[in-house]
């Protein structure tokens, strides 16, 4: 069997308890067609690019999966038919990834406060601008 990450995105207005509905029917379509479900992470409502159905928000889940094609290809016909489910991608993969998601790990590292400022910008002063660069001038006759 082959092995997928799935990432689908929802309507913002679902709540979620109808998210985790919506893994459990994927999972049992999966389950069903000889495949097994790996790690479900709900990546929360973020914001999108563009507008998808007349939506800017959506929720947001990966989902990781060992199945045989069939088994997802009967999965992504159902989520093209859900009126819940605004956008999926399935991308195959060599192997799945134990820990948390680069989502997970980029969220945790905000949370910590680990980024810190940048050494390569210059020095601001009070009014939030850069200082500008002072002019040597020659006070012994010479010019500018």
């Amino acid at each position: 069997m082959a092995l997928y990450e799935h990432v689908y995105i929802a309507r913002p207005d679902l709540t979620s308890q109808q998210v985790e509905a919506l893994n459990e029917q994927f999972k049992t379509t999966i389950a069903n067609l000889g495949g097994s479900v790996g790690k479900v992470e709900y990546w929360g409502v973020k914001s999108l690019a563009y507008r998808i159905k007349k939506n800017r928000k959506a929720h947001f889940t990966l989902i990781n999966v060992d199945a045989p094609a069939a088994a997802l290809a009967e999965a992504e016909r159902q989520w093209s038919i859900s009126e819940d489910v605004l956008r999926f991608l399935t991308l195959r993969v060599e192997a799945l990834e134990d820990g948390p998601s680069a989502m997970l790990r980029k969220r945790d590292d905000d949370d910590r406060g680990e980024r810190g400022e940048r050494s390569d910008r210059p020095a601001r002063g009070p009014s939030g601008r850069a200082p500008r660069p002072r002019r040597e001038d020659s006070a012994e006759g010479g010019q500018i």
